[in-house]
């Protein structure tokens, strides 16, 4: 086996083993390490700087609807908690707890953070007064702790990283409007920075959080047919408001609850990237995503060397002044094991410069998507990067897209759901009575759960799945990580 083609059987093929195929891909991408600690990683510069595109571009789009950001506590007193029953019921399996500290029992024991509803009703009551502080819309960037029983680098761990937004509103239709606006911010975010389709709806009961009155969702599929919640959005109502006495003096001179919400997404979305657009050579990165959206490879004999490189250096500043993030190796590895890295790495454009294309004034262009290799005159070059980027982008959508509908089944009965998943793994639509019993029995049997309860439906079931009673929701159900 050569060198150069090594590294590619280093990586379980995905029809082979899904799970093998992922740890061995950001293993072999450098994206991260295991730490010491059960359930936690390490973030190594290659993935902790996807997270920072991603986290660039969501910072934007809070700052654009007014949110600004903030920072509150890792440690949570008990006693917040137990405020809000439903909340700590739905969090209490996966707390861990600070009992001692510089060497004596603490009077009140302390969480280390799953979420920062508790600790943020608790200080929006001192800060809410009157209805001109209202809405207050803040967002957090953090870690948060939740100790999982099974664990999956970037989509499940017992630490990780995320955003969550905290709001404040007046009315009900206010608090509202932004679950829905920020739902919708995630919804563009996913599918065109990140170019993964998803479906939007609503949670149903069993499967909203903690304490919500409405929990909202995009959920994506990944290539083994698996369901990730990519994003949720909750209208809390005046369930927190009530608990941390958020009240404030309304325009008719009253006490009044004040409306709140919560909103969130983590680095699971870097996991759900590399399993909805990976394939059998490793990563493949939406350009808009990409730490390095083309890499540079000069090619040639040694004493050509140094003028091919002062060459690609010149084309690098071009394509720089044009926006583009690219780089260039020049280590001695060879052509063939390079191109093998990059198109490892998920590179979206390969761009190669040797001695002939110096003489004929062009360079050579390749797609880690298509694998298209383009022949472009060196002036074109800036112009064609950038058609390419954007090509690549809608391409790795459509691609994702074209799979998730062709993984979307539709039935009308239990057993058909069963031979439907059995068949192939995917999402399927059924009509859904509203019962937490049929929906239970749904997961005993299938393995599937409700996703959600789609937003826009193509087709409305009569009946439910289980029952054959009158459905009140066409769900969408599937098995997820």
């Amino acid at each position: 086996m050569s060198k150069d083609k090594k590294m590619v059987k280093e990586i379980t093929p995905q029809q082979e083993d899904f799970s093998r195929w992922y740890i061995d891909v950001i293993k072999k991408a450098d994206l991260m390490d295991y730490s010491p600690v059960r359930g936690c990683i390490v973030f190594k510069p290659e993935g902790y700087e996807i997270w920072e595109m991603m986290q660039k571009e969501l910072d934007s789009k809070f700052k654009e609807t007014g949110h600004r950001n903030a920072y509150f506590p890792l440690f949570i007193p008990e006693s917040f908690f137990q405020k809000e029953k439903e909340h700590v019921e739905g969090f209490n399996p996966e707390l861990p707890w600070v009992t001692e500290a510089a060497g004596e029992q603490l009077e009140e024991r302390l969480a280390i953070r799953p979420t920062s509803e508790t600790m943020i009703g608790h200080m929006y009551s001192k800060w809410i007064q009157s209805y001109r502080d209202l809405p207050l819309l803040i967002n957090q960037w953090s870690n948060v702790v939740r100790w999982e029983k099974r664990t999956l680098p970037f989509l499940r761990t017992s630490e990780f990283l995320w955003q969550e937004g905290h709001t404040a509103h007046e009315t009900e239709e206010e608090a509202k409007a932004e679950t829905m606006q920020m739902l919708e911010i995630y919804r563009e975010f996913v599918e065109d920075f990140l170019s993964i389709p998803v479906i939007v709806g609503q949670k149903t009961p069993s499967e909203k959080f903690a304490g919500a009155v409405e929990t909202f969702s995009i959920e994506a599929m990944m290539k083994d047919g698996k369901a990730v919640q990519a994003g949720t959005s909750h209208y809390l109502g005046t369930n927190f408001s009530k608990a941390f006495d958020i009240q404030y003096l309304n325009r008719d001179n009253q006490q009044q609850y004040a409306y709140t919400t919560s909103w969130g997404v983590s680095t699971r979305m870097i996991g759900a990237m590399i399993m909805v657009h990976g394939d059998d050579k490793g990563l493949a990165l939406p350009p808009k995503v990409a730490p390095t959206q083309v890499i540079v490879i000069p090619i040639g004999p040694a004493k050509k060397r140094e003028e091919v490189t002062e060459k690609c250096m010149e084309l690098m500043d071009g394509l720089k002044q044009a926006g583009v993030r690219v780089r260039m190796d020049t280590s001695d590895q060879s052509p063939g094991w390079k191109f093998n890295e990059y198109e490892m790495r998920g590179v979206p454009i390969r761009i190669e410069l040797g001695p002939r294309d110096m003489e004929k004034g062009q360079v050579v262009l390749a797609s880690r998507i298509s694998g298209e290799k383009k022949f472009i005159p060196q002036e074109q070059l800036n112009k064609e990067v950038l058609n390419m980027l954007d090509d690549i982008q809608k391409q790795m959508y459509d691609n994702a897209k074209s799979f998730m509908d062709s993984h979307f089944s539709s039935v009308e009965t239990i057993d058909e759901m069963k031979a439907a998943l059995e068949k192939q793994r995917g999402f399927v639509l059924a009509g859904w009575c509203g019962s937490e019993a049929c929906e239970h029995q749904v997961k005993e049997e299938t393995g599937a759960t409700s996703r959600n309860i789609p937003t826009v439906v193509t087709e409305h079931k009569g009946k439910c799945l289980v029952c054959e009673e009158p459905a009140k929701h066409t769900v969408v159900f599937g098995k997820s990580y």
